[in-house]
């Protein structure tokens, strides 16, 4: 079995479950398939124009996945989703506190 950590913002498709676990598939987009019969919903939230929906990161076994979908599962892997994160400045405020 396939363990997927679920992000908060993503838990309304896995029934506010954080992790959901699938059957090992040979690749990140088999995972993917079988994620969205569990958590109908999710995939249309990781996946665009075939490919890693470019705002998240996926880690497997915390390596960060370089092949996208195509990328190779091992049976009993960890998978996690994490949203990029954004915001911030790329220059410091003017002005005194």
């Amino acid at each position: 079995m396939i363990t997927v950590f679920i992000p908060t913002a993503f838990r309304k498709f896995s029934g506010e479950r954080e992790q959901v676990e699938v059957e090992g598939g040979s690749s990140l987009r088999q995972i993917i398939e079988r994620l969205e019969a569990e958590c109908p919903g999710l995939k249309e939230q990781l996946v665009l124009d075939g490919g890693i929906h470019p705002g998240l990161a996926i880690f497997v076994n915390d390596e960060q996945t370089s092949q996208g979908l195509i990328e190779q599962i091992p049976d009993d892997a960890t998978v996690r989703i994490l949203p990029a994160m954004g915001g911030g400045t790329a220059t410091a405020p003017s002005g005194g506190l």
